[in-house]
């Protein structure tokens, strides 16, 4: 069906060139649609407008609710048999990093850390050291935010989450 959306608006587009180059050019098919085809012409604007403006958005809006990850849900569905030790990362990173980091699985969206969906290997020894040292990128990560276990449990999280 979205084929179809997208597909649509082309061959009405198509359509217009064909009429217009085979008219005589842009005047000649003025002329054309303004003296023989005038109602025909003006059933097919009222459709097309009809198309694009409803049919479209409505193909769009009820496709929304079958696609994954347009919500939380499929990172729900994909920690639910995780570690204990996972899971408390996770609700740490949503109090301490989601603030900062950018990160599809908890639907964070910082603004000043770095997308942790974006930055190569992620592994836990990785995100652990960069809690205790602060970042390794423009020092804006205070270091030790995180201690012990917490920061173990968080570093899992990140690992086992990060760029999937």
């Amino acid at each position: 069906m979205e084929i179809l959306a997208f597909l649509v608006p082309w061959i009405l587009i198509g359509i217009g060139v064909f009429f217009v180059s085979f008219s005589g050019g842009p005047g000649a098919a003025r002329e054309a649609y303004l003296t023989r085809g005038r109602r025909a012409f003006g059933a097919l604007i009222v459709l097309t407008y009809v198309g694009i403006g409803i049919a479209i958005p409505a193909v769009v809006i009820a496709s929304r609710g079958t696609r994954e990850g347009n919500s939380t849900r499929l990172s729900q569905d994909k920690l639910r048999d995780a570690k204990p030790d996972i899971q408390k990362g996770k609700q740490l990173f949503s109090e301490s990093c989601a603030a900062c980091h950018n990160l599809d699985a908890v639907n964070a969206r910082g603004v000043t850390g770095p997308d942790l969906d974006k930055i190569g290997t992620v592994t836990p020894g990785r995100v652990e050291n960069a809690i205790k040292i602060g970042g390794t990128g423009q020092l804006r990560m205070p270091a030790g935010l995180l201690q012990g276990q917490n920061a173990k449990n968080v570093a899992a999280f990140v690992a086992a989450v990060a760029g999937k």
